[in-house]
């Protein structure tokens, strides 16, 4: 093998290597945080807390999407405040402005990191995928609560305001979906055809 051929090989392993790197980053950092609670990774419980203390704490809410994600996503509100162990309820706005349906998938952290073991959710919509049909509007919940135990933790009883935010990246639509759209597509070529002539 010569040594332009060799370069040649390993340039294009490095591509392909860097390409799957890139495509895997998403669910692996997810997983990542999950498994190590970096990135202010937060809790999941059943129901709300059973204690609420009367001090209390600010929730911030941010929302952003991936450069290749066309919705625009933003918080319905910027901030709450709430007594620690009281359940929010908070909602997020996606819209799909394009002319065809996409499928997306949240990814969260919170922040600062050291009140994410402590910021549990009920319900989010960050939990399943969600499909935006063309043009609609969509108003997302996230049920949540601040585990009364921040206050005793040794870093976290300093967090005052806890800031929870979501990026939207865009996934393959479902399976039933994109089928129709193929069926759909087939169904209106012919006619598309012999509107023309």
């Amino acid at each position: 093998m010569t040594g332009e051929r060799k370069t040649l090989l390993g340039t294009v392993g490095l591509v392909i290597f860097m390409g799957a790197m890139a495509w895997a980053s998403v669910p692996f950092y997810d997983w990542f945080c999950r498994v190590t609670g970096f990135g202010g990774v937060t809790d999941v419980a059943d129901a709300g807390s059973d204690v609420i203390l009367d001090q209390t704490i600010k929730i911030r809410f941010d929302a952003s999407v991936d450069r290749e994600m066309p919705w625009e996503f933003k918080p319905a509100q910027r901030e709450m405040e709430l007594r620690i162990g009281e359940t929010g309820l908070a909602f997020y706005e996606a819209h799909n402005p394009t002319d065809h349906p996409i499928a997306g998938t949240a990814s969260y952290n919170v922040t600062p990191y050291e009140a994410g073991g402590f910021f549990t959710k009920i319900d989010c919509f960050c939990f399943e995928q969600q499909v935006l049909q063309p043009g609609e509007t969509a108003q997302m919940p996230v049920t949540f609560f601040v585990d009364p135990e921040i206050v005793t933790d040794r870093d976290a009883k300093r967090v005052h305001t806890i800031t929870l935010g979501y990026t939207f990246y865009e996934t393959e639509l479902p399976s039933d979906i994109a089928a129709n759209l193929s069926r759909d597509a087939l169904t209106q070529a012919p006619s598309a055809a012999i509107e023309t002539n």
